[in-house]
């Protein structure tokens, strides 16, 4: 009887012990939060080994953080995969669908929006002014040219074959056209003016070369033959080609103030105002401007945002957590947290663990004091 009584009482000592030892060792990790002095004598153990490490603990803490947590690496794999590159296309797409293509806005809404207004005459007047800056410079261009300068030789030799084209042509279509019954009446109508404007002269003539049909004959037949003479072609292809020498001699400025330009250069404004259709352009919705505009967008400008985007995202990502100073966050946190706070963080997370800890050791002490009453007793009875 007084074995057990024994042995109950050292197990129940020594739980106790051990129970409250450790508990009292956990405590001690935050507990007391300042150092306690007697006098001036720093009482051991005060403060408690956390708030005492506390600095320790907020670099170890941030560093942590930077080195294996929140690593540059953990922020590509999790940011820039291709999961998220194309939900970000994705995105980009719907926004562009909603915001644009899908829009009943027309663009001179847009423009009002942008507080612009008066946008097509703005835009016909800057047409105006580029075709009348490429009069310019070609007025500056030709200034003090001649034709012949100006002229590619290619273009001066195709000339003089053209002229010569048309001298033959010329007299080809003469012939025909003399030849002709309606070429035979013009020759007719002529001798007759000729004859009657010549009075006793030209009815000499007439009695001289017979009737009227005898000298539209022969006439007639003169000027075919005329017309079919090499010696023609010859005389006119040369006074062609003399008169284009000439003209190759000029100015080219002197020949163009011959003509008003103005009627013309008014028509070509006119002309490129039509075919811009500016007014009717900017009544439009983008939608009714670029039918196909989304699925263009989304195959060609969309991936390479996207694809620009993500490229710097990475390129700048070391550089901008260096910015950021995570490190130094993270300590800067870690020290404006209140002690309980931490504690209660801490505990928070592992009171189980601690609670298993304080029981163990409460087992252990009642295990020993168990121990310990067995060999008591049989050292008194040795």
């Amino acid at each position: 009887m007084n074995l057990l009584i024994t042995l109950t009482l050292m197990a129940f000592i020594g739980a106790l012990i051990g129970g409250m030892t450790n508990h009292l060792a956990i405590k001690m990790l935050f507990w007391p939060y300042e150092a306690k002095y007697i006098g001036k004598f720093r009482m051991p153990f005060t403060p408690g080994l956390i708030p005492k490490r506390r600095d320790e603990l907020s670099r170890q803490l941030g560093r942590t953080v930077v080195e294996h947590l929140l690593t540059p690496e953990t922020f590509k794999k999790r940011f820039f995969n291709e999961t998220m590159h194309q939900k970000t296309a994705n995105w980009l797409n719907r926004q562009l669908d909603e915001h644009l293509f899908s829009s009943t806005r027309t663009f001179n809404d847009w423009l009002e929006i942008a507080k612009q207004r008066n946008v097509d005459e703005k835009l016909e007047a800057k047409l105006d002014g580029l075709v009348d800056r490429n009069r310019q410079a070609v007025e500056a261009y030709i200034a003090g040219k001649t034709v012949r300068e100006l002229l590619p030789d290619t273009w001066r030799a195709g000339t003089e074959q053209k002229i010569f084209d048309g001298v033959n042509y010329a007299i080809a279509r003469g012939s025909d056209y003399f030849t002709s019954p309606a070429g035979r009446q013009t020759v007719k109508s002529l001798l007759d003016e000729f004859l009657v404007s010549r009075g006793r002269f030209g009815n000499m003539l007439h009695n001289l070369f017979g009737d009227s049909r005898s000298i539209v004959d022969k006439t007639q037949s003169e000027i075919i033959k005329f017309l079919n003479s090499p010696k023609t072609f010859e005389l006119l292809g040369t006074l062609a080609f003399r008169e284009w020498e000439k003209l190759q001699d000029k100015q080219a400025e002197d020949i163009l103030k011959e003509f008003d330009a103005e009627p013309a250069i008014a028509a070509i404004k006119q002309y490129v105002r039509d075919q811009a259709g500016i007014s009717d352009r900017l009544d439009a919705t983008l939608a009714e401007t670029w039918p196909g505009g989304l699925e263009w967008t989304s195959v060609n400008i969309t991936p390479l945002i996207t694809d620009f985007a993500f490229e710097m995202g990475e390129q700048k990502l070391e550089e901008t957590i260096l910015k950021i100073d995570m490190e130094n966050m993270v300590r800067q946190q870690v020290d404006s947290l209140p002690l309980s706070r931490l504690e209660e963080l801490v505990l928070g997370i592992s009171r189980r663990e601690f609670k298993m800890i304080t029981v163990l050791g409460a087992f252990l002490g009642g295990f020993i004091g168990i121990l310990q009453g067995l060999l008591v007793t049989v050292l008194n009875l040795g």
